[in-house]
């Protein structure tokens, strides 16, 4: 028994652990289809623009170009988060409809989209270094939600953003320094994407 643990160990030094994100839960909220229908009930959707609902004793799918917007309460954020499906292309060609959850509406209308990442640590899901108990170092494979930004332009247009603190605040032209300001007196991080919903909100309240 221990040779084999000693062989696992060195064979697979790296280990998954099993992760629950938002998008695997369900959630209490509201679907309004594209016909103008508002279905109500528990919702759950996916990185692939699919909606389930569950709602009267039946489940229910809908792909986004069957919907319009789509609103949950989160219960991992303890917010209300809405979605709206948008017509968009990465490569600026021919656009499909698409998830965005929308952030902030104004100068700045900031929309989001998340994916997956697996990132390398060699840090236990507990806090501390992940060590074999026979000497061997050893990493784990850790799943990581990842938001990426876009801004829905005047014309339509839905652009992705590079999400660096210079970036923004080179959108808010003469009030970077004023909103710099806010975003320190607040302890508010430009990387995180609620504290950014704060951020962009008081930008689109200046005069």
């Amino acid at each position: 028994m221990k040779r084999f643990i000693i062989y696992w160990l060195v064979i697979f030094p790296s280990i998954t652990f099993a992760q629950t994100f938002t998008f695997d839960l369900w959630h209490d909220g509201k679907i309004v289809l594209d016909n103008g229908d508002t279905l109500r009930g528990t919702v759950k959707y996916n990185l692939d623009d699919l909606l389930q609902i569950r709602h009267d004793n039946r489940l229910e799918s809908f792909a986004a170009r069957k919907v319009l917007l789509f609103e949950i309460f989160d219960q991992s954020y303890k917010r209300y988060r809405q979605f709206y499906s948008l017509p968009y292309s990465p490569t600026g060609g021919y656009k499909t409809p698409v998830f965005f959850e929308v952030l902030c509406e104004g100068r700045i209308t900031l929309l989001a989209r998340e994916k997956v990442e697996l990132r390398n640590t060699n840090f236990s899901p507990y806090g501390s270094p992940f060590y074999s108990p026979y000497g061997y170092g050893n990493y784990y494979t850790r799943k990581v939600l990842v938001n990426i930004y876009f801004i829905l332009k005047d014309n339509g247009n839905i652009e992705q953003v590079n999400d660096k603190r210079s970036n923004w605040l080179e959108l808010m032209g003469t009030h970077d320094e004023q909103v710099l300001e806010y975003a320190r007196e607040n302890r508010l991080d430009f990387d995180k994407k609620y504290d950014l919903k704060l951020i962009i909100d008081y930008y689109n309240s200046l005069r």
